[in-house]
């Protein structure tokens, strides 16, 4: 089990801890990673909970027009666009 001793650091008006790397890789964390945090007998709990979210450029990579049928925005005028 890989353990680090930590300082507590004011963010805003919340407190927070830096993950570090080592810990974040053998727990399988990721950038953009949703967790649940809860308290324990023995303090907090830090528990994964679905993946990560994606940023628009990693979105934009993913999309696959044969798939997903065709553009991934339409580019002709719909509507009042057309005025």
């Amino acid at each position: 089990m890989s353990t680090a001793t930590l300082t507590l650091q004011q963010w805003g008006n919340s407190l927070a801890v830096r993950i570090p790397s080592k810990i974040a890789k053998s727990a399988r964390f990721t950038v953009g990673q949703p967790v649940i945090l809860s308290l324990i007998d023995q303090g907090i709990a830090v528990i994964p909970v679905g993946n990560p979210k994606l940023t628009l450029s990693q979105k934009l990579a993913a999309f696959d027009p044969a798939r997903h049928f065709g553009e991934a925005m339409p580019t002709s005028c719909l509507g009042k666009e057309q005025m």
